[in-house]
């Protein structure tokens, strides 16, 4: 029962993500091809949100709900790192036509055959876990 304010949440996030073509196949068509900037406005929008709340919390030294502080610590720079994880990202996100998170709203909608693309994202991130220790950090 403590957990349905998450479950409300992720149910408001997918009808806004829906009422927006966040999730549309074609939106990240246009978005690839630079036909559009729809895509690109609610991502650009999204990474300025993000740099103004991460400043926020740093400045004012947040601290989550149980009173804990917040403590983002800086990430490795590695080139290598960014753009290997991008690329493949980037070419997963345009082989199913998703990006990870909206997957799930994908199959709410009823586009049942993301439960693939799903169950590949897992198998991924778990091969990854594997070779973690392996690969160029």
């Amino acid at each position: 029962m403590k957990f349905i304010k998450f479950l409300f949440f992720g149910i408001l996030f997918g009808i806004t993500l829906t009422k927006a073509e966040i999730i549309s196949w074609y939106r990240i068509y246009e978005m690839f091809r630079f036909q559009s900037f729809h895509m690109f406005g609610v991502i650009g929008s999204a990474v300025v949100l993000g740099i103004i709340i991460i400043q926020i919390i740093k400045r004012r030294q947040l601290k989550a709900l149980d009173g804990t502080p917040i403590i983002i610590e800086p990430k490795e720079r590695s080139i290598a790192r960014y753009l290997i994880g991008g690329i493949i990202f980037g070419m997963g996100w345009a082989l199913t036509g998703a990006c990870p998170g909206p997957l799930f709203i994908l199959v709410g909608n009823g586009v049942s055959v993301m439960l693939v693309a799903i169950a590949s994202a897992t198998l991924g991130t778990y091969v990854y876990g594997l070779l973690k220790n392996h690969l160029p950090h």
